[in-house]
């Protein structure tokens, strides 16, 4: 497997005599198989370079790509109206994405290609688009298996898992830790099963035994606590899930706009001197434009990788049931919900959510832990208790933080936990992630 970075800084481009090395251009990755099967990872402003590459690589032979956007986030398709083998009649390009973003994915990337802001509309194109909506679970796609899975972002974000050539390639970006505390207290650390949100135990499981993984890590630790809610990680946290699962080669993406060369070096070299303290053997790099890389299988192969089911398509009008005593919160997140098209109900305490619950079918329920006389730990004792409502999902918004609450819960048998204040993007994205993964269909 062939892997090319075109494009490795985040949110915006930037452009400079302080960026010539790690670059400016936002994310665009490239893998090629050995069998020809071309992805492109993002198509962010380094997309640009890469498609006058292909049309001259391909010297007038029609281009075939399968394009995975991780998101429609701008600096994650600012390079489409510049890709060049786009304007060539006979390319043909499969662009995948995350569903349940809200607008379907051709109205979305038609949208910057309006005349308001560039001269092509996107119908113009002479190259044939499909556009296939993706939600969490495994496809095939040529001779490549292909995994998704939700990340914890403000939009709904797909990671991928690229199984070809004997060669495990892994793609996350944009994503934030579901929780701040790691691990388990009563666990050793440096474990899957040590750690204490399943958010990131599914996380750390995704990218188990990777050859290569790719991963938003456009933080440092102190940074993070001004940007907490922003949907993006802090090097730490990623060796941390890395070296846990196994990951035989780490590189960091999506470098912040206001890192210059020289501090990317350094969160390289703090990176790699966290790896050695957890004993791991990981190789660990930031990565750079122009980096060209050949992944040969490794001498022991990991075994394989159990991931998601079979996809299936998120419900867009889910019955959702907010529990919550504090009328403003309740009416903040019906809204965010209702946007989305969902059928929202809301109480304000648990002795009303159990008799709703009860009386009316429900697809997920929002339940806050903190309420007078029934608290959620109760409510969520007694939805689990009961055959009828043992496997609704339960997402647990709270202000509660730590180690404590959020392993109840989980112990309890909640589906996720959220803690406030969070972003109403977050919200909206939690949801649906939720939905995908846990409803039948």
């Amino acid at each position: 497997m062939r892997v090319r970075f075109w494009g490795t800084r985040g949110s915006i481009a930037t452009p400079g005599s302080s960026t010539n090395h790690f670059g400016g251009n936002t994310s665009c990755v490239e893998v090629s198989t050995r069998d020809g099967e071309l992805f492109i990872l993002d198509v962010g402003t380094g997309a640009r370079v890469l498609g006058e590459d292909l049309m001259t690589r391909s010297d007038g032979a029609p281009v075939s790509a399968n394009i995975l956007l991780t998101h429609t986030h701008w600096d994650h398709i600012q390079g489409f109206p510049f890709f060049a083998p786009l304007f060539a009649p006979g390319n043909q390009f499969r662009v995948y994405a995350p569903e349940g973003a809200g607008n379907s994915l051709h109205h979305t990337l038609s949208g910057q290609m309006e005349f308001q802001y560039f001269p092509v509309e996107l119908g113009q194109l002479p190259a044939k688009m499909t556009y296939h909506d993706l939600s969490e679970g495994s496809h095939q796609v040529g001779g490549v298996r292909l995994f998704t899975h939700f990340l914890h972002h403000t939009a709904m974000t797909l990671g991928y898992r690229l199984e070809a050539d004997g060669v495990t390639l892994v793609c996350m970006t944009d994503h934030e830790p579901f929780s701040e505390t790691y691990w388990r207290s009563d666990a050793e650390p440096g474990q899957i099963e040590s750690i204490l949100h399943e958010g990131d135990r599914r996380h750390a499981s995704f990218m188990a035994n990777a050859d290569v993984l790719i991963h938003d890590a456009q933080y440092t630790p102190d940074e993070y606590s001004k940007k907490k809610n922003w949907g993006h990680s802090t090097f730490e946290y990623v060796v941390e899930m890395a070296a846990a699962a196994g990951v035989h080669r780490l590189i960091l993406t999506h470098h912040d706009p206001t890192h210059n060369d020289a501090f990317v070096e350094e969160i390289e070299d703090r990176a790699r001197q966290l790896a050695a303290r957890r004993s791991s053997s990981m190789q660990v790099f930031c990565a750079y434009e122009g980096w060209d890389m050949e992944v040969d299988p490794p001498d022991f192969p990991s075994g394989e990788f159990v991931g998601p089911g079979a996809s299936h398509t998120t419900l867009a009008k889910a019955r959702i049931l907010i529990v919550d005593d504090d009328k403003d919160m309740r009416a903040l997140a019906k809204r965010v919900l209702e946007r989305d098209d969902h059928m929202v109900f809301e109480v304000s305490n648990g002795a009303d959510a159990l008799r709703f619950v009860k009386a009316q079918p429900l697809d997920l329920l929002i339940l806050d832990l903190v309420m007078p006389n029934m608290g959620g730990l109760d409510v969520l004792k007694t939805l689990r208790e009961s055959p009828d409502t043992a496997k609704l999902p339960v997402l647990i918004l709270t202000s509660m933080e730590g180690e404590a609450s959020t392993r109840t819960v989980f112990d309890l048998g909640a589906t996720d936990y959220l803690t406030k204040p969070y972003s109403m993007p977050q919200l909206s994205a939690r949801v649906r992630s939720v939905l995908a993964r846990f409803m039948i269909l």
